[in-house]
């Protein structure tokens, strides 16, 4: 979610997206009684202003040594949790160890919790990138996936229906695999318009349920729109925030997880 344009465009660009955050915790996440339909009138931003797929990403492609990786011997062999995931999930703008998948590792480890936790976000992806990175995702064998994607769409005003047919296809050939998909929501600031933004937050619960997914309704609640915890663009969290992120996705994951007793 990171953009190319210059340092002032950039500003003006964000500072309109912080106003908009405000109205985002309230945004409902109701089911569409109607099919899934692009925008009846254009977002707002304009799409060069937009991240570009796989900008910005830390360490280049090998997001595997992202944090949220050990590379102690002894936890290649543990069952892998993969947060699958854009620049939220890389952790744009925090220290490594800051991100989410980091600090879900430590506090997985400190609940005795034996897993290892992989870092598979790419800055400015979308659903279509995420597509196209399926099949990486699953050499690595995962257990559990942990899915935020869509915001960029999102934020790029891009068919609904295309969005949804993404996610869908990235759930289906996950669990075809035998992985337990976890769905995390996103919500889009009011400014895009209530048509758009209620279908786009309707289809992470949607899917949820057909899918029947282990489900976070909001990745960034109680992290939107608060100052303190997200960064100076208003869009991407502070460490602060991602361990609000950490704590709000626990009660979703523990059920899931194997606690096996350390040492």
């Amino acid at each position: 979610m990171l953009c190319k344009t210059p340092y002032l465009f950039q500003r003006v660009v964000l500072r309109s997206f912080v106003l908009g955050l405000i109205g985002l915790a309230a945004i409902g996440c109701e089911q569409s009684s109607g099919p899934v339909s692009a925008p009846s009138r254009s977002p707002t931003r304009s799409v060069a202003a937009l991240p570009q797929e796989g900008f910005g990403q830390r360490l280049g492609t090998d997001v595997t040594s992202q944090p949220g990786r050990n590379r102690d011997q002894s936890r290649l062999d543990l069952p892998k949790i993969v947060a699958f995931g854009d620049s939220l999930t890389a952790g744009f703008g925090v220290p490594a160890e800051e991100s989410y998948p980091a600090q879900l590792q430590r506090k997985l480890d400190r609940a005795g919790y034996r897993y290892r936790v992989v870092n598979a976000g790419v800055s400015g992806d979308t659903t279509a990138g995420g597509v196209r990175r399926i099949d990486w995702v699953l050499k690595s064998r995962p257990d559990i996936v942990i899915l935020v994607l869509g915001a960029n769409d999102g934020l790029r005003g891009l068919a609904l229906a295309q969005t949804r047919a993404n996610l869908e296809e990235i759930i289906k050939r996950l669990q075809a695999a035998g992985v337990t998909v976890v769905l995390a929501g996103m919500k889009l600031p009011p400014n895009y318009g209530s048509d758009y933004t209620e279908r786009f937050a309707a289809l992470y619960p949607e899917l949820a349920r057909i899918h029947r997914l282990p489900y976070l309704p909001f990745f960034l609640e109680g992290v939107a729109a608060k100052t303190a915890l997200n960064q100076a663009d208003g869009i991407h969290p502070t460490g602060a925030g991602y361990r609000v992120i950490v704590d709000n996705m626990m009660p979703v994951l523990e059920p899931l997880l194997a606690k096996v007793p350390q040492g």
